[in-house]
Order: structure tokens, then sequence, then C-alpha cells
């Protein structure tokens, strides 16, 4: 009998009771006899891996394959030990040569599967566990190590199955259900995934993942409440639980309950400062209130962990844009898309921010770019609209927004958007139906729609104040107003500031430019501050000019400005866009001035509290309409309404034929765009038609729907649509004026008068009729007919109105009269002396400073025709 076989023996009874040290002993006397001895060599091995001895395991291992190389447990043995002393190759190489030796065997195939995880080749992994379970199917830790490689794989069809298999062997196992939990979760099957986290916590009520995950499981069924409360329970017994954080955080911005996410997130971040998506919330929450130096530090400090976070680069750029600061967005934007090429959200926010910037071919490719990802992506539909809309794709543009609105009924964007569509198109059928719509939207809070589409619809002054405070809350953003300046009894100049988008081929510029020519500069420092567009116009040459200091600030965020009002120590900022195409309502937030002013630029409110007066007159907004006004109301004597006087009007005046009108009949005409124009209104013009023989309605050239529905519509009414006659847009001023000698009767609209083209018409010696509606919009032509002397042309009612029109378009001696009566006036009353205008603003600027330099709060006054 062979002498070792005893010690052998012993030593293996040893090995098997768990006597590591014993058995040891016994083998290294056997390998004293006999150092060849595979069977010592193999047990050694194993003690020596067992107690932890991994180097020693190998080196045993290995000398057991010196001996016998065919020897599969041995193969297994080294390379288990080789991968956990971090040597994956060549643990692989011992795995495959085990395999070699016996196919069947079962631990090498799973152990080959855990190399190939750390080795980062998951698919082979999953090939591997697939080989182990098909020899022993029973082996749960194949099947958890299966679904952990497929998770990574992003299999989780795949991963379910492998933890229903699990829980098929054993339903008592709670990382089973854990699991299932999270592959479901992850498939979107939330409340089969909340489900299994009950399964784990009636098994291990104490398991806090479960009960975090549980918690982020309602969160996504929209049940904020419910999951506030599981991730207080883990938070309880772990307060610095990441995962519970993070959700408790995300789920109280759900609740809008801001200030409580942020301290969740700051919580987070203490217990785990290099967390980039805590970085990216927390950023996102201080935007929200606007903190945005603060947010943007955030974003910044997450970047620098992770310059390729997404999140974070496109919500920075979205901080910058709600600041002014677009270019800056755009490169925000552009670095999102580099590292995440389908980001829909940021390819949609750069749109926008080069829509700011007048990039608009840029802003279409990239919200096509957008849409080309998401067809359904509602922010992005209705961002391609508005784009289209400046490109006068109307068409387009209102196939764009009816879409948004049938995907989300309740956008707040979309139903104001179409109302302003289908006002400038004249579909008139659709005005109706989405005004119907808008009431009850208004009403309870589901639209903002612009104040500037407000007042183009049937609606009273409360409702235009409450409308616009709401677009306001929605769209200005809240920022930290600059430290107040305090009043102080310096001598010199009162400094104005104003502000404006419009500093270019735009009315405002028209009739405003020879009131800053006069402003007396031996009372008054005259700044220009330009955030529009340079067209590089005769008129912005102009009107840059007339300035003392003339600032582009397109460029500039509207902190910036801010600070640049600021520090030219302007005392008055005059705010001349209101909320238009071009307006920086932001600016004004910051408080950059002491005294704050609307003027021109919205025929209303602004509804802001941080403007202190509104320009008016008694006919444009008497006193009684206070209350509907966030501004202190203050009157001018005459029309508000600043002209040039200086404007010259061809010396060739076209003859009919000239300006496409027939030689004979009377010549009705209105120039405002096809927005103001109503159902109401233009049914009476029909009407004036067809009781006036021979008379025609010359208009402005405008979109070629708004054309069509116009032509549809008189012949509808039974007018031939070749009476409607189009003027086409003329490249000068004075040619545009000089044509409008041709015409006979100007016909106002409503509720939204003609402004500065009523001021144009008088100008040209063509009379005006008009009806004062219930709001400043539609009494702006009465103010200017009041102020030339004119008030028999102003009427109260649309059948006023039509009669009147009637009776000057029929009777020659009542409107030759008028003519005449205008022609003396224009140059002799009010309404074009530009210079008693200017007396009488400069008169309220100083009153205004005068309230503010006695520290008394903005209170409505009255300038009076007598003062200087």
């Amino acid at each position: 009998m062979d002498k070792t076989a005893p010690l052998l023996q012993e030593a293996l009874a040893l090995y098997r009771r768990g006597a590591l040290a014993e058995a040891a002993e016994q083998y290294r006397m056997v390998l004293r006899g006999e150092p060849r001895n595979a069977d010592a060599l193999y047990y050694l091995a194993q003690v020596s891996c067992r107690e932890g001895r991994l180097a020693e395991g190998v080196e045993f291992a290995r000398r057991v394959l010196a001996v016998d190389p065919r020897r599969e447990g041995a193969h297994l043995l080294l390379g288990m030990a080789l991968a956990q002393v971090g040597q994956p190759q060549e643990a692989l190489a011992s795995l495959d040569a085990a395999i070699a030796c016996q196919p069947e065997l079962a631990d090498a195939h799973g152990n080959r599967g855990d190399v190939l995880v750390a080795l980062g080749r998951q698919t082979e992994a999953v090939e591997s566990y697939d080989r182990a379970i098909a020899i022993q199917p029973q082996a749960l830790e194949n099947w958890f190590n299966r679904a952990a490689a497929l998770v990574e794989l992003g299999r989780h069809d795949e991963v379910l199955a492998s933890y229903d298999r699990v829980i098929a062997l054993d339903e008592k196992v709670p990382q089973a259900h854990l699991g299932r939990g999270n592959a479901l979760f992850q498939l979107g099957r939330r409340r089969e995934a909340l489900a299994a986290y009950d399964c784990v916590l009636a098994l291990t009520p104490d398991d806090l993942q479960a009960a975090s995950n549980r918690g982020n499981a309602l969160r996504c069924l929209a049940a904020h409440d419910e999951a506030l409360a599981c991730f207080r329970k883990v938070l309880a017994v772990a307060p610095d639980h990441v995962h519970a954080l993070m959700g408790q955080g995300i789920s109280l911005i759900e609740l809008g309950r801001r200030e409580e996410a942020l301290a969740s997130f700051e919580a987070l971040l203490a217990a785990d400062p290099g967390n980039v998506d805590a970085l990216n919330n927390r950023g996102f929450l201080l935007n929200a209130l606007s903190r945005r130096d603060e947010a943007l530090a955030s974003y910044d400090q997450a970047l620098r962990i992770d310059p390729g976070h997404a999140e974070a680069l496109n919500n920075r750029g979205v901080a910058l844009a709600e600041l002014g600061r677009h270019a800056e967005a755009v490169a925000s934007y552009d670095r999102a898309i580099a590292v995440a090429p389908d980001h829909v959200g940021a390819l949609c926010n750069r749109a926008k921010a080069l829509g700011m910037l007048q990039r608009h071919g840029e802003a279409l490719a990239s919200v096509d770019g957008a849409l080309a990802i998401d067809p359904d992506h509602a922010d992005s539909l209705l961002t391609r609209g508005n784009l289209l809309v400046k490109l006068d794709r109307a068409e387009e543009a209102i196939a764009c927004h009816e879409r948004v609105l049938a995907l989300d009924p309740q956008h707040p964007n979309a139903a104001g958007a179409l109302a302003s569509l289908y006002l400038s198109i004249c579909d008139w059928k659709k005005v109706a139906r989405i005004v119907g719509e808008l009431s009850p939207r208004l009403a309870d809070g589901r639209s903002i729609i612009s104040p500037i589409t407000l007042l183009q619809l049937p609606i009273g002054p409360a409702e235009l104040l409450t409308w616009t405070r709401r677009y306001v809350e929605h769209e200005i953003p809240t920022v930290q107003p600059l430290a107040p300046v305090r009043p102080a009894l310096r001598p010199g100049k009162i400094r104005l500031a104003y502000l404006s988008g419009d500093f270019r081929r735009h009315p405002l510029s028209y009739v405003l430019v020879e009131l800053i020519e006069r402003h007396d500069r031996s009372r008054f420092e005259v700044f220009g501050i330009s955030f529009g567009p340079d067209d590089r116009s005769d008129i912005r040459a102009r009107i840059a000019g007339a300035f003392d200091r003339f600032h582009d600030v397109r460029s500039l965020g509207d902190g910036d400005v801010a600070r640049l009002v600021r520090e030219s120590g302007a005392d008055l900022a005059i705010d001349l866009s209101g909320h238009t195409e071009f307006s920086r309502m932001g600016i004004f937030a910051y408080r950059p001035a002491p005294i704050q002013v609307n003027y021109l630029g919205i025929a209303g409110t602004t509804g802001a509290d941080f403007i202190d007066y509104v320009v008016a007159d008694p006919v444009c907004v008497p006193f009684d309409q206070q209350p509907y006004y966030t501004e202190r109301i203050v009157h001018l004597p005459d029309c508000l309404l600043p002209n040039d006087a200086t404007k010259p009007i061809s010396p060739h005046t076209p003859s009919r034929a000239q300006a496409g009108l027939p030689e004979r009949g009377f010549v009705f005409c209105c120039f405002n765009n096809s927005n103001k124009m109503s159902l109401a209104v233009f049914e009476l013009w029909m009407r004036l038609l067809a009781k006036v023989e021979g008379s025609v309605l010359w208009l402005s050239q405008m979109n070629a729907r708004a054309t069509g529905s116009l032509r549809d519509t008189a012949a509808g009414r039974g007018i031939d649509p070749r009476r409607l006659v189009f003027a086409p847009k003329l490249a000068g001023m004075p040619d545009h004026l000089a044509r409008q000698r041709v015409a006979d009767l100007f016909l106002d609209t409503l509720p939204f008068n003609a402004h500065s083209t009523a001021s144009d018409a008088l100008w040209a010696g063509l009379p005006i009729v008009t009806c004062a509606g219930d709001t400043f919009a539609g009494r702006v032509a009465a103010s200017l007919l009041t102020a030339a002397g004119l008030p028999e042309l102003v009427t109260t009612s649309l059948d006023e109105y039509e009669a009147l029109a009637f009776r000057l378009a029929t009777e020659p001696a009542r409107l030759s009269p008028i003519r005449q009566k205008l022609a003396r006036n224009r140059l002799i009353t009010p309404v074009f002396d530009t210079d008693r205008l200017r007396r009488h603003l400069e008169t309220a600027y100083a009153r205004m400073h005068d309230i503010w330099q006695r520290g008394e709060t903005p209170q409505s006054f009255s300038v009076s025709a007598k003062e200087p």
C-alpha cells in the first residue's frame, strides 16, 4: 500500500471538516516524501485560496498543472485565483483550459462569465453563463450574474426573464425581486415594478434600496406624495442615502416645492459633492428661483467634473437665454448636441436662441433636426411655427401650431399663437372659434398669450390686465434687482435712457425721431439703448445720431444692459418696446433706473410691477381706467403720439391709374396690417361698398392667405373682389405718404385702431373715420383726431361709424370742408406740433423726477396745456 495514502485520506477528512491548517500540515508532510504529489499540491492550492493567500494558491495550482496538465480542477482554481489577483486575461486562459479538459464543467463556464464581465465583454459573458446554466440550471448565482451582465447591455427583457427564473426556483430571494423590479422599471412598467418592490419589502422590511426604488416608481407614476413618504422612510434611517435624496428632490420639483427640493439636493451634495446629476438639478432649481448666477455656477461645477454632461449643458443654455445672453446660450447648446446629437431639447432650445439672434435660417434647421428625431415634440413644433411666422410662411406656421394643440390640448402657448396667426390671415371663423376656446383657457390659467395678441381680441380692460399680468409672470424672468438708487438733490441735467428694439425702419422710429432731436439739452441728457436689429437704414442712422449717446447692446444679456443703464446714471428708463417682437422687458426687471416708464411700445398696460408710469392722454386712457393698469397714468394734454413734422411728402402725387385705382369712384382706404382687421368692421366696409356705387377699398399689400380670405369674404357679401385693391409696399416713406392723397377717406379698424398709420394719413391730408373702443389700443385714432381739431370724425359705435362714413362718401359737401379743415389744422393744431409735445413730455419727466426726489411713490397726474 502507498505509504502516502493514509496521510492523504486523513488530510482530506480534515479539509472537509474545515480544519484547514491541520489539513495543510498533512499535505505538506505528503509533499516532503513526494514533492510532485498532485493531490497534495491541489488541496494546498485550495487551502491557500480559501485562507486568502491567493499568490500562494496560484503557485500551488501551477505546480499541480506541471505534474498533471489535464487536471480541470486545477485549471479552474488557477483561473479563479488569477481573476482575484487582477490578472483577467491569464484567468480567462486557465478557465478555457479547464473547459477544454472538461466541457461540461459548469463552474468553469460560470467563472469564465465573471472574468469576461470584468473585461467589459458582457455579450460573451452572457454566452458563458448560458452554457453554465444549460449544464446546471438550478445554480442561482449564474442566473444572478447573467442578469447583471444583461443590465449592462440594456437588454432588460432578458434581465427580467433571468430574475423570473430565479424566483421560480426560490421565491424567497429578496434580491431577485429587487432585480426584477429594477428591470420592470427600466422597461417602463412602473406599476409592476412597484409590486416587485413590495415583494422585497414583505421579505425584508428594512431594505432601504427597495424602499428608495419604490419611491422612484411612485414618482414616475406621478404619486409624488406617496413617493416622498418612501424617500423619507429611507432618509430617517440613512440621512445621506444619495438615491433617496435624489428622488425626494425630483418629487419636490414636480410638486412645485422648489425651496425644499433645493435643500434636498444640497444635502445630497454634502454627502456626495461630485454628484453631477445633483449639481445639474440644483442649477435647475436655482434658475427657477431666479438665482441665475448661482445656477450657472452649479452647472459649471458639474461640467468641470463631467464636461460631456448633456443635460447640464442644455440647462446652462436655458439659464443664459433667460439672462438674454443668447449667443452664449447657443454655444452651450452646441456643446450639448456635440455630446448627444439626438438631444431634442437642446436642438429646440438652440433654435429659440438663434431666433432671438435673428438667425432664422439656422434656427429653422436646428428645430427641423429636433423634429426629425421626435416628430411629435410639441415645444419643437411650436418653435418651428414661431420661426415660420418670422419668415412669412403663415400656412406652415398654422399647421405647426395646430399640430401642437392636437398633441397637447393643454399647451399654454399654442392657442394664443394660433389666434395671432388666424388674425394675420383674416380667417375670422377660426378667430371666433379660438377666441371661444381662449376665454376658459385664460380664465383657468391654461393659456399664456402675448399682450399684443390680446389687444387685437374683443376683450375688456379688466381681462387685459389679468392676462397681461399672467403673461409677465410666465414669460419675464424674475431677477434680483440692482440695489436701489437713493434720491439725491444733485444739480445738473435729468438723464433719460430710451430703450427699444425698434430703432430701425419701423413706425416707432419715424414718429419718435424728431422728438429725440428736439429734447432740451440744457435740461436733459438723452441716451439710446438699442437691442433690436441694425438694418443700416437712413432712419436708423438718423435716430442713432439724435441721441447724445447710442449703445447697440444686442450682444449683451439683460443684466449687463441693466448695469449699463445704471452706470450711465439714468434717472428715467423709458421702455419703447413693451411686449412687442424685440422686447427686452427683462432688463427693466433689474430696476436699472429709479423711474421706469412705459411709452409708445404697447398701447396698454405692461402688467409689470417694475414699470412705474404709463404716458398717455385723456382720450386714450382716462383716469377711470387706473384700476386696469399696473403703472400710474400720466396725461399729456394732447395726443400722446409724437410725430415727425419734418418728414417729407413726395411732390409727385401718382395718378389713380398709377396707384392701381379706378379713375372714377370713391376710394375708401385702410393701410393697417391685416391682424388689426375684424369681421365686424370688414362686413361694415362691404356694406359701404354695396351702398356707395363704384367705390373701392384700398388696402395695404398683405400675405397671400389674407388677400384670398378678404376677397372670398367680399364675394360672400355680394361684392366683386376686384373692388378690393392692394397697394404694393414702397421703399420710401415720402412716396407712400404722397399716394395717400389720391384716397378719399381712411376707414379705421377696431378693436385695435390705426396708430402710426393714422398719423401718416392725417399728415398726408387724408381724413379718418374712427370708432373709439374700450381700450387704449382702440382709442389712439380718436386721440389723434381730437388733437387735430377733428372730433367730429370720432364715433362711439359701429352704427355711428358706418353712418358717418356713408354720409362723407355720398355727400361731397360734407367731406370737402373736412379735408380743407385738416389741411389747415395739420400745421397749427397740437397733433403735429412736435415741440409742443416735447415740452409737455419733458414736464412729465421732470415731475416724475421730482416725485422720486421727494421720496414719494409714483402717482398719477396730468400735465396742463399751459405748462411750458
